[in-house]
């Protein structure tokens, strides 16, 4: 018996500016979209990594109104737990996600557990890390 993640699920506030950062600032490509009513739920992935995708979708997607009101707060607090992309060139995807105008956190550096990452926040405030592994 095989087990793998197939995906992971990001709350955002506004579906197509984040469309615009996944895909455009850090090259994720478009896999589906999915509208029920007044909600939509987007998958994007990487070639790079088939199988393994991140959806998006606002607060109130398939959730209770109170529920999504609880997850809104604490989108708007920045609280939510943060996503970690692995890279083989954090420097070059570093530059690329900072011209898209995504508010940098932390510039590349290298940990002293050994990787070379770096932060930013989408634009709908979570924290994205990008991470290098050491050279071998």
């Amino acid at each position: 018996m095989t087990i793998t993640l197939q995906n992971c699920n990001i709350t955002v506030n506004d579906v197509d500016e984040s469309i615009a950062f996944y895909n455009g600032a850090l090259g994720l490509q478009l896999r589906n979209d999915v509208a029920s009513g007044d909600f939509r739920w987007v998958t994007l992935g990487s070639d790079d990594q088939p199988g393994l995708d991140i959806v998006i979708s606002v607060p109130h997607a398939g959730r209770s109104q109170a529920d999504g009101d609880a997850l809104q707060e604490l989108l708007t607090k920045g609280v939510l737990p943060m996503l970690v992309f692995r890279t083989d060139d954090v420097d070059a995807l570093f530059e690329q996600v900072r011209a898209s105008g995504a508010e940098v956190l932390q510039e590349p550096i290298d940990q002293f557990w050994g990787q070379r990452d770096c932060a930013f926040r989408d634009p709908s405030g979570n924290t994205i890390r990008i991470a290098q592994a050491p050279a071998a």
